[in-house]
C-alpha cells in the first residue's frame, strides 16, 4: 500500500449502504481505504455492485476484496498485507424479521465473522476497532430516550441478541487484550443508495406503483430515523478517538455506558423520534401520491419505538444531526428516480399525480 496516505482504514460491509457512504466520505478526504463485502443477496445484489462501481471507478485508493468473514485465512491474509490505522466492522446479516426464518445466518455472520475480525485486530495492533451495534439491543425496554447507561438484557430478536453478543466479546478483547473497540448504535438510517428491504424504499416502490404499504402496529410506530450524512459524520468522528479506561468506573455501581476498558459504546441516531405516520406523509407530499395503507399488527422481533439519547456523543464528540426527515426523505426519493431513470415530476399533485403514477406502475414494478 502506498505510504502517500496518511491513514489506512479497512471498512467491511463495503458494499452495503453504511459502508459504501464511509468508504466514500474516507476516500474523499484522501485516507487509504480496503472493503471487504461478501456480496450475500439477502437484497438485490445489483445494487451493491452499483455502489462499489461508484468507489472503484473514482478512486485510485480504493481496494476491494470479496471475502466472507467466516474464511478467517483470507481475512487474516488482508491483514497481514496491510496496516490499518482503524477498522470499521459494518458487516453483518441485518434484518430483524429475516432472523426469524434464517437464524443460522446470523449466528454465522454476526458471532463468527465479528469473532474472526477481533482476532485479526488483536493480533496485528489495530489503534481503534469501531463496530455496529443497533438500538434493537433495547428489546423489550420501554424508558425514553434509549440510555447507553441502561441495562440491555431483554433482546426481542436474534439479531438484537447477536448486537448484545458482538459488544460484549469487543469488551473482553478490550479486557484481555487491550483492544480499543467502540460500538456504535444505529437508529434506523434512511438516505440515498439506502437497502431495499428498508421501510423508506419499500414504500416508496410501492407508491409509486399503486401498491398498498404495510403499516405495522396500526400505524402505531415512532422511529427515531437518522440520515445517512450524519450517521457517517458521527461514524468518523468516533473513529478518530480510540476509547481509553475510564478511572471512574466502579465494579460496585458497573455502568453499561463505560468501562475500566478501552470500550465505549454509544447511541447514534437524530435523538428526535417521528411518528411512522408523519413519515409516511412526507413520503406522499414529496411524490405528490397518497398511499394505500394496509394496517397490520406489531410484527414479532419488532418494537414500537425507538428514541435515541446521543447525550453522550454530543458531550464527547460535539455530534449533534441536522438533517430532519422532512429534509432527509426528498433527497431519497430524487435520488431514487434518478437511480431507476423514473420520469416523475417531485411534489406534483391531484391529476397530475395521478397521470404520473399510471405512467409509472409498470416502470416502479421493475
Amino acid at each position: 500500500m502506498g505510504s502517500k496516505y496518511s491513514r489506512c482504514v479497512l471498512v467491511t460491509g463495503v458494499a452495503g449502504f453504511i459502508g459504501f457512504h464511509l468508504a466514500k466520505r474516507l476516500l474523499e478526504r484522501g485516507d487509504e481505504v480496503v472493503g471487504i463485502d461478501n456480496m450475500n443477496e439477502y437484497y438485490d445484489v445489483q445494487i451493491k455492485y452499483d455502489r462499489l462501481e461508484q468507489l472503484t471507478k473514482r478512486f485510485s485508493h480504493f481496494v476491494f476484496h470479496r471475502i466472507d468473514l467466516k474464511d478467517s485465512i483470507l481475512l487474516q491474509t488482508v491483514f497481514t498485507r496491510n496496516r490499518f490505522d482503524a477498522v470499521v466492522h459494518l458487516a453483518a446479516q441485518a434484518g430483524v424479521r429475516y432472523s426469524l426464518s434464517n437464524p443460522g445466518a446470523y449466528i454465522e455472520s454476526n458471532i463468527v465473522g465479528f469473532l474472526n475480525i477481533l482476532e485479526a485486530c488483536r493480533h496485528r495492533g489495530v489503534d481503534h476497532l469501531v463496530f455496529a451495534s443497533s438500538s434493537s439491543v433495547y428489546g423489550a425496554n420501554t424508558a425514553m430516550p434509549f440510555s447507553i447507561h441502561q441495562n440491555v438484557d431483554h433482546p426481542v430478536s436474534l439479531y438484537a441478541a447477536t448486537k448484545k453478543s458482538n459488544e460484549l466479546m469487543a469488551h473482553s478483547y478490550g479486557h484481555l487484550y487491550g483492544l480499543p473497540c467502540t460500538g456504535l448504535r444505529f437508529f434506523t438510517v434512511y438516505g440515498p443508495w439506502g437497502r431495499p428491504d428498508m421501510a423508506l424504499f419499500l414504500f416508496t416502490k410501492a407508491i409509486l406503483a399503486g401498491q398498498p404499504i404495510r403499516v405495522f402496529n396500526y400505524g402505531r410506530m415512532q422511529r427515531d430515523f437518522t440520515y445517512i450524512d450524519d450517521i457517517i459524520e458521527g461514524v468518523v468522528r468516533v473513529m478518530e478517538h480510540p476509547p481509553k479506561s475510564d478511572p471512574a468506573w466502579s465494579g460496585e455501581k458497573p455502568d453499561p455506558g463505560t468501562s475500566y476498558a478501552p470500550f465505549r459504546v454509544y447511541n447514534i441516531g437524530n435523538g428526535q423520534p417521528v411518528p411512522l405516520t408523519d413519515f409516511i406523509s412526507v413520503i406522499e407530499k414529496t411524490l405528490g401520491l397518497e398511499a394505500v395503507k394496509e394496517y397490520l399488527p406489531l410484527q414479532a422481533g419488532d418494537v414500537p419505538a425507538t428514541f435515541a439519547d446521543i447525550r453522550d456523543l454530543q458531550r464527547d464528540f460535539d455530534y449533534l444531526p441536522p438533517t430532519t426527515v422532512k429534509e432527509g426523505v426528498p433527497r431519497f426519493i430524487q435520488w431514487y428516480m434518478d437511480y431507476y431513470g423514473l420520469k416523475h415530476s417531485l411534489h406534483a399533485t391531484g391529476e397530475t399525480g395521478q397521470a404520473n403514477r399510471k405512467q409509472m406502475i409498470c416502470m416502479a414494478a421493475m
